[in-house]
């Protein structure tokens, strides 16, 4: 691709504003409702839409530009009209990709270009936000790569990055390069306690040095990075045993009860809001397990529990799932549904747009995108 293209002068006042990302699930869905919900607080009418699709919806869909989960759930949520969803161009999979492979990319987007013409046609009026792919690659084999789609748009470019390490400056170094004037900024996501006073006094001042806007810096979330019981039944394929209208309790951290009784009870009670995972013939681990701040019981091997732990169990409101799988199985899955860090719960909304609220510069992002709102009088 030519660096060139991405050096482009962006509009003095940009309608379109891109939120991509360094790698996938760094918050990009959750940055866009937070910025939505400030936004709105301005009075500024918005359009959402998602070119590139990665998870498709479900089956029972009723609006038809709607192909993407993220999607779905982002415009229930922030309850937006048909005509402020833009359509989702392609969900991505493996049949997808194998026939770009197969056929050429070329003809692959035949009529896609004319599609994505379909995002220039929106109220002068509103800010359309539009949440890019997982990378700034993704989806070059279908045309509609980050760079592309915002060249096509002529849209603004604010990139979320996990803060994983000091490392991570060297791709937003990058991504400047590739992006150039279009980048109109970065958020921080993800900030450690330990690092916030190493990413305030030496990340921030360096990266505006290198004329990259910061413009907001998340600290860490618990919250955000836990998954609901719900969730996890749905990734176990799990057989729920009691307490099934508690499924939205939110889990946090991950406990695997496979030591004596009295190690169980101090390692437990290390742990907050806890999925713990245990064989189904060890009522004594899980009769520890549900006196500490346990959300679930996950049970293998389909050892179904005595009664005195269901009705413990139901006494104390915590779901026991039993699973037809292993505990390393288990636990693998489980770890992986921790790593999506999945948005679809309302309590993880509010919990976004108050640290949007706090801590992203919206005044200075509309700076950015040259947009002026009327100041009421």
């Amino acid at each position: 691709m030519n660096n060139s293209v991405g050096e482009e002068k962006v509009p003095k006042y940009s309608r379109y504003l891109l939120v991509g990302s360094l790698e996938a699930n760094t918050g990009k869905s959750a940055t866009v409702l937070g910025l939505a919900s400030q936004l709105r607080s301005k009075g500024l009418p918005i359009v959402y839409g998602k070119p590139l699709g990665n998870s498709i919806g479900s089956k029972n869909v009723k609006n038809a530009q709607v192909g993407d989960a993220d999607v779905e759930f982002i415009a229930s949520t922030l309850e937006l009209p048909p005509e402020s969803l833009l359509p989702t161009i392609l969900c991505v999979d493996e049949q997808s990709i194998e026939t770009g492979l197969s056929v050429g990319k070329v003809q692959t987007v035949t009529g896609r270009s004319g599609l994505l013409e379909i995002y220039s046609q929106v109220p002068s009026d509103s800010l359309v936000l539009l949440e890019g792919p997982g990378t700034l690659a993704e989806g070059s084999l279908f045309d509609l790569s980050l760079l592309q789609i915002a060249t096509v748009v002529e849209a603004a470019v604010l990139l979320v990055a996990r803060f994983n390490s000091e490392g991570m400056v060297d791709g937003l170094l990058s991504a400047k390069q590739r992006l150039g004037d279009r980048l109109v900024g970065v958020l921080i996501n993800d900030i450690t306690t330990e690092k916030r006073g190493n990413v305030q006094q030496t990340i921030v001042p360096f990266l505006e040095a290198q004329g990259i806007p910061v413009l907001g810096r998340l600290p860490r979330s618990n919250l955000l990075q836990s998954v609901s019981v719900f969730e996890l039944v749905q990734q176990l394929e799990a057989k729920v045993l009691c307490c099934s209208d508690r499924l939205g309790l939110m889990v946090e951290s991950l406990r695997i009860g496979a030591m004596n009784v009295n190690s169980a009870l101090k390692y437990f009670a290390k742990g907050e809001n806890m999925a713990v995972v245990t064989g189904g013939d060890r009522t004594d681990i899980q009769l520890a397990a549900l006196e500490t701040s346990t959300q679930c019981l996950v049970l293998t091997g389909l050892i179904p529990p005595s009664e005195m732990i269901l009705n413990r169990a139901e006494e104390l409101e915590v779901p026991i799932l039993s699973v037809d799988k292993d505990t390393l199985s288990t636990v693998e899955i489980i770890d992986r549904t921790f790593g999506k860090v999945r948005l679809h719960e309302p309590v993880k909304v509010e919990c976004i747009q108050k640290l949007m609220a706090s801590h992203f510069d919206i005044d200075r992002l509309l700076e950015q995108l040259g947009i002026k709102l009327a100041v009421a009088r």
